[in-house]
C-alpha cells in the first residue's frame, strides 16, 4: 500500500487540487466539506489503480478511511476492477464490503464511478430490497447510491426499481439527487418512452425542475418546452 500511496503523491498537482476542491464543493457548509484533494487526473488515477489491482481489501479499507479524495477514488476503482473479474463468491464479498463502507463514499464521482459496477451489477440476479434500505438513509451519498445503483437495472430492460426509487425522492431536497433521479429517467425513457412520460404526467407537479429537466433531455426542442408547462401528450 505504500507504494501505491507514493505514486498518487508522485502524480499530485497542487494547482489542480485547489480547482478541484472547488469544483467539488468542499467549502464549510458545502456538500464537500473538508475533503482534500492533492490533484490527480482520472486517466493518471486509473493508470495506478490497474498496476495496484491486487490490493487485498484490508488495504482498500485502509485507502478508503483516507481524508484524502484521491485515495478513496483509486480505491473504489480497484475494487470495480476486482468485483469485475472475480468469481461469484468474490463478487457477494466485495457487495457486503461495498455496504459496510458507504460513509466512505461521499462524493458523486466516488459514487457515480462505482456503485453501477458494484451493487447495480450484484442486485440483477438478487432481491433490491438494499435500495429501498438506501433511499430512506438520511446520508445524502447512500440516497444517491440507491437511485444510481438502479440505472444498472434500466439497461437490463427492468425499470420497476427505478421508478419506485425516483417516487420516494421526488420531495428530496438537494439538488445531487434531482441531478440522479432525472438523470435515471432519462435512461429509463431510452427504454420505454411511453413509461416514462406516463410518470412524468403523473408526478409533474412534485418532480424538482432539475429532475425534469435531465429526464427529458433525449425528446425534442419542442416536446421539452411542451412538458415544461406540464404538458404531456
Amino acid at each position: 500500500m505504500r507504494s501505491l500511496v507514493a505514486e498518487l503523491r508522485a502524480a499530485s498537482d497542487p494547482v489542480k487540487a485547489a480547482g478541484e476542491a472547488r469544483f467539488f464543493k468542499t467549502g464549510k457548509g458545502e456538500y464537500g466539506e473538508g475533503d482534500i484533494f492533492i490533484g490527480i487526473t482520472v486517466p493518471a488515477l486509473r493508470k495506478i489503480a490497474r498496476r495496484h489491482r491486487e490490493l487485498p481489501l484490508s488495504g482498500i479499507e485502509k485507502m478508503l478511511a483516507s481524508k484524502i479524495h484521491e485515495h478513496r477514488a483509486v480505491a473504489l476503482e480497484i475494487l470495480v476492477a476486482q468485483y469485475a473479474r472475480g468469481a461469484e463468491s468474490d463478487r457477494a464479498k466485495i457487495a457486503a464490503f461495498y455496504l459496510r463502507n458507504t460513509a466512505r463514499i461521499n462524493n458523486w464521482d466516488l459514487v457515480d464511478g462505482s456503485c453501477r459496477e458494484i451493487l447495480g451489477q450484484h442486485l440483477k440476479t438478487r432481491s433490491r430490497a438494499v435500495l429501498l434500505r438506501l433511499v430512506r438513509s438520511k446520508s445524502l451519498w447512500e440516497r444517491r447510491i440507491a437511485m444510481v445503483s438502479s440505472m444498472t437495472l434500466v439497461w437490463e430492460g427492468e425499470l420497476e426499481d427505478a421508478f419506485a426509487i425516483a417516487t420516494l425522492l421526488l420531495d428530496d431536497s438537494h439538488d445531487l439527487i434531482h441531478k440522479a433521479v432525472g438523470w435515471v429517467l432519462r435512461e429509463a425513457g431510452i427504454v420505454d418512452r411511453k413509461r416514462l412520460v406516463e410518470f412524468l404526467r403523473t408526478h409533474y407537479a412534485r418532480m424538482p425542475r432539475t429532475a425534469l429537466r435531465y429526464a427529458i433531455e433525449h425528446f425534442s426542442a419542442e416536446e421539452r418546452q411542451r412538458m415544461l408547462r406540464g404538458e404531456f401528450r
